[in-house]
């Protein structure tokens, strides 16, 4: 699983797959009922492979994985790692809230610049908006490496389900 990119906070990956899409999305239902190290889930074309309750963390990753069908019975899976939806909800409303804070203030010290009004209270805020988006950022990357782990095991976890059916891949990143 190499990602090449270091910045990225929520990894992607593509697998083709010489097998159907709706064998591979019935072997995850089975692996569902027959292993309780992960919880398992299916909507349509969609599995999300995630810790139980008592193991997950506040940034615990979940595995999303899309099998699409392809021509000649085989299928595409797309693969993305990324933390709970409602923890990357929040952290995302943050990271706007902060952008638009940093553009209301730049807006306001603008206004008093033309004025010829003091506006170093609008400039500091606008550098503490700087240092406040580069600390959510950090935590971001603090967090998906304390996961790392974790989401070595979900995709560990997908690969054994991928191989118990004698499924050949060519990942791609």
């Amino acid at each position: 699983m190499p990602v090449t990119n270091e910045i990225v906070l929520r990894p992607r990956f593509k697998m083709e797959l010489n097998q159907n899409n709706e064998m591979l999305l019935k072997a995850f239902e089975h692996a569902k009922n027959t292993q309780n190290e992960f919880i398992v889930s299916r909507i349509d074309d969609h599995v999300f492979i995630k810790l139980p309750k008592e193991k997950q963390q506040f940034w615990s990753p979940q595995l999303h994985l899309e099998i699409n069908e392809a021509e000649n019975n085989s299928s595409t899976l797309h693969g993305l790692f990324g933390p709970n939806p409602t923890v990357w909800t929040m952290f995302m409303f943050l990271h706007f809230m902060v952008a638009g804070l940093f553009i209301a203030f730049g807006i306001w010290a603008y206004t008093n610049w033309t004025l010829k009004n003091d506006y170093a209270i609008q400039l500091s805020t606008m550098f503490l908006m700087v240092i406040i988006w580069f600390v959510l950022y950090f935590a971001g990357s603090i967090g998906k490496a304390s996961s790392k782990n974790e989401m070595h095991d979900l995709h560990d976890f997908m690969n054994g389900v991928l191989e118990e059916n004698g499924v050949i891949t060519n990942q791609k990143t």
